[in-house]
């Protein structure tokens, strides 16, 4: 298939990989060109505009950092919506409110387009390796027509329900999320306190009751000191502070999520946005340890 790609980050750069992998003619706009030359070489086309983009495509794939930019992609004259063929599927991966979700969907079945919203985890480890979860919401028969392409991204893809039950799915995994980081930088600190090795203590641990894909993955980076991003703090916050305003508009109190999203702001003011989440451990660190850090 012709297939456009907006947005090759951390996570949008593999997706297009396995695209092309995948035998499909693969269009790509992204900011900065010069961050896209190995997918260039390796197939992928680029393009000036995201108008120019959607012109030529039957699926377009969107995967950017916040919905002001969804929204800047999406509507206007130089928009996708009102470029695109009557007929293209247009498929947003980024983490997004429901209602912009709503709002795609409404303003493509206008223009004899299909939209889903399908918002992914699983970081650049599941990217980079076509595992990802994918939470999609639109019509059904559309995301029946767009599975296969899915499949070449993700493990794990479920349809949840009409445009927006992807993004509200995802806002679940992110509150899990949310209270599991704070839990597993809790856990690495007391072992520390307690006069334990770290790495030993996960041997012991990550496989029982208390796995988990953030204790697996990102406490080893904790204990090695990486904080490179698989995903960035300043799009965690910009989900958590999503999941919190859609909390507040169902009358949920969730404290948990709420402390979660005051400790990570901390972080991002001390200059941490584009680190990774797994940073978080420098907020407890600066709060139980008086000795120089030995993580």
């Amino acid at each position: 298939m012709k297939v456009g790609f907006i947005g090759t980050g951390v996570m949008g750069s593999s997706l297009v990989k396995h695209l092309l992998e995948g035998g499909h003619e693969v269009s790509i706009f992204t900011r900065t060109a010069a961050k896209a030359e190995d997918l260039l070489e390796a197939g992928a086309q680029w393009k000036e505009s995201p108008k120019l983009l959607a012109q030529d495509a039957e699926v377009i794939f969107t995967m950017v950092g916040y919905p002001i930019d969804v929204e800047q992609i999406y509507f206007g004259e130089e928009g996708i919506i009102n470029n695109a063929k009557k007929g293209t599927v247009l498929i947003d991966l980024t983490t997004s409110k429901p209602e912009l979700a709503q709002k795609i969907y409404d303003a493509s079945r206008q223009k004899g387009l299909s939209s889903l919203d399908a918002p992914v985890s699983g970081g650049d480890v599941g990217a980079r390796n076509g595992l990802l979860s994918i939470m999609v919401g639109g019509e059904e028969e559309t995301f029946k027509q767009m599975q296969p392409l899915l499949d070449l991204f993700g493990g794990n893809i479920v349809h949840q329900g009409q445009a927006g039950a992807g993004q509200h799915t995802k806002m679940c995994n992110q509150i899990i999320i949310a209270s599991n980081m704070m839990g597993v930088s809790e856990s690495l600190i007391y072992a520390l306190k307690a006069g334990l090795d770290p790495e030993t203590v996960l041997l012991s641990i990550s496989s029982g009751a208390a796995g988990s894909w953030s204790l697996s993955n990102l406490a080893p980076k904790m204990i090695s000191r990486n904080f490179e991003p698989g995903f960035y703090i300043k799009h965690f916050i910009k989900d958590m502070r999503i999941a919190a305003e859609e909390a507040e508009r169902m009358g949920l109190e969730l404290p948990a999520l709420r402390l979660s999203l005051s400790l990570f702001e901390s972080l991002a003011e001390r200059g941490y946005e584009d680190k990774g989440t797994q940073a978080l451990i420098v907020q407890y660190e600066d709060s139980n340890l008086k000795e120089p850090k030995t993580f």
